[in-house]
């Protein structure tokens, strides 16, 4: 029983360093980043919508977001909402 209260500690506590959707990371993020920059400290997006070689990539937690627009593969535009 007391090892059942240890890994769901355990969990809790890796699940909830995992938030990569911070002011911090957003402000890593620099106009002519590539994806895979991008990718390397916010994880991979929730989504991506793409046409004509604009990508508009978003990613969530709770009740932040980050909203990156990429043209030929560098960022172009960063955008982000209820960041801590």
């Amino acid at each position: 029983m007391k090892k059942r209260y240890l890994l769901i500690t355990a969990l809790i506590l890796l699940l909830s360093g995992c938030n990569k959707v911070t002011k911090d990371n957003y402000n890593k993020i620099k106009s002519g980043m590539t994806y895979e920059e991008v990718v390397k400290f916010l994880g991979e997006p929730e989504g991506c919508s793409e046409a004509l070689g604009i990508s508009n990539c978003e990613w969530k937690n709770d009740d932040a977001h980050i909203a990156v627009t990429f043209i030929s593969n560098q960022v172009t535009i960063a955008v982000a909402e209820g960041l801590k």
